[in-house]
């Protein structure tokens, strides 16, 4: 019927409720290693990033990957995924008071079952 939404994919539901689950977790270890955690799954028309955090004048943004195997994380972000990453990071950035003093980065965090996240620093 006109209106009506087709029922949620359960296979969609699922992957969703795990890159959710994986954001929490990368967010709890970058907690631990002393960022604060400034905004999640930041977008903007020209891309998103999973999480953006910041230990003094550093910001990272950071792209989560739930994956069984860390290679298999990183081989996930692709080169026009990065592009987005930094896309949006950038456009983020201009929008602080402080822009001018900031340096940046885009890492990775790859959650792997029965695992601590892999923080990989620079890794995009």
């Amino acid at each position: 019927m006109k209106g009506e939404r087709p029922a949620p994919d359960p296979k969609r539901r699922s992957a969703e409720r795990r890159g959710r689950r994986a954001e929490f977790l990368a967010a709890f270890a970058l907690l631990l290693k002393g960022y604060r955690i400034r905004a999640w799954r930041y977008r903007c028309p020209l891309g998103e990033v999973d999480l953006i955090a910041r230990k003094g004048d550093l910001v990272i943004f950071v792209e989560v990957k739930a994956r069984a195997e860390l290679r298999a994380g990183v081989d996930a972000v692709t080169p026009t995924a990065a592009r987005r990453i930094n896309a949006a990071g950038e456009h983020w950035i201009a929008r602080q008071p402080d822009a001018a003093s900031l340096s940046w980065r885009t890492d990775v965090v790859v959650v792997s079952p029965g695992r601590w996240p892999k923080h990989l620093e620079g890794a995009v």
